[in-house]
């Protein structure tokens, strides 16, 4: 048994740290969230008062944070997570965040004389309450190798991308195809309606065809096909849109730095971008689809 601090217990990291708890681990919790405070209460979770608090025993530490710049403000400097925790500390950045972020968030954590990793996540709200979640990990062989028993109390998949920084590269990757094919399974559903055909039949025909993809057969975005997709609870999020486009600009950021060329990339990310502009960040991002029947009937 290990005593894990767990930094940031919103949607995803509250269940997250359930999960680790019910496979026999301490487990010492710190949000700014009054709510996330409350929820991971419920979960059995304790609470520290503060982060630095959460990591001073620890003999691992998740992190779970919005942005690139609060994981390294808050693993970095004479007050950050590194500093306060003890000596060959095991840390875990499960945030999606910039490859650059990353990267010298593994450069500091190596320079205070701890392992770490970076593990983001894909399966959503759903997969983190299950422990099914896939892990897309960078990082040293012996870091890697540290992590994963804990990993595998999250998740169902936890793959080794690479070194500092392959875990986010594979995410953003990742998240760019999602953002893709929603929008292109949206746009045959819009164009289906329009020629006529059932929602149905067109999910029957394409979900044992060459048009499969998750987008459609786990979260189709009409109602009715999928009864476990946000479309059939009027698009509440498991993946808000905001999201979604946060992880299409990461994708257009590394691109550039990257000189890759990616049209389709830049066309999902503009078109998201527009979606959430019109007050619709917290809407799933398979609610898309609405949109785009509202701009065809314009």
């Amino acid at each position: 048994m290990a005593t894990i601090a767990f930094i940031g217990l919103g949607n995803m990291g509250g269940p997250m740290a359930s999960n680790l708890i019910k496979a026999g681990h301490a487990i010492v919790g710190f949000d700014l969230s009054a709510p996330a405070v409350e929820a991971a209460k419920a979960r059995g979770i304790a609470i520290s008062p503060s982060a630095k608090e959460a990591v001073a025993a620890a003999d691992a530490v998740v992190t779970m944070l919005p942005s690139g710049k609060h994981v390294v403000a808050a693993a970095t400097g004479a007050e950050g997570l590194f500093a306060a925790a003890k000596g060959g500390t095991l840390f875990i950045d499960s945030s999606t965040i910039d490859v650059a972020s990353a990267r010298a968030f593994h450069e500091a954590a190596k320079a205070a004389g701890h392992l770490s990793v970076d593990a983001p996540v894909s399966g959503g709200v759903g997969g983190a309450e299950a422990a099914t979640l896939t892990f897309m990990v960078g990082g040293s062989d012996p870091a890697f190798a540290a992590a994963r028993p804990l990993l595998e109390a999250m998740g169902k998949k936890i793959v080794h991308c690479g070194g500092a920084g392959a875990g986010q590269a594979a995410k953003i990757c990742n998240n760019m195809i999602l953002g893709i094919s929603m929008i292109a399974v949206s746009e045959a559903f819009v164009l289906g309606e329009k020629l006529g055909l059932s929602h149905e039949a067109l999910y029957e025909v394409a979900s044992t065809s060459s048009g499969q993809c998750w987008s459609l057969t786990t979260y189709c975005p009409v109602p009715g096909p999928v009864p476990t997709s946000p479309a059939n609870r009027g698009y509440q999020p498991g993946f808000a849109a905001a999201l979604m486009l946060k992880d299409l600009r990461l994708s257009q950021e590394a691109a550039g730095t990257a000189g890759a060329a990616t049209a389709l990339g830049a066309a999902a990310t503009a078109l998201y971008t527009a979606f959430a502009e019109q007050g619709n960040e917290g809407k799933d991002f398979s609610g898309i689809v609405e949109w785009i029947r509202t701009r065809d009937e314009t």
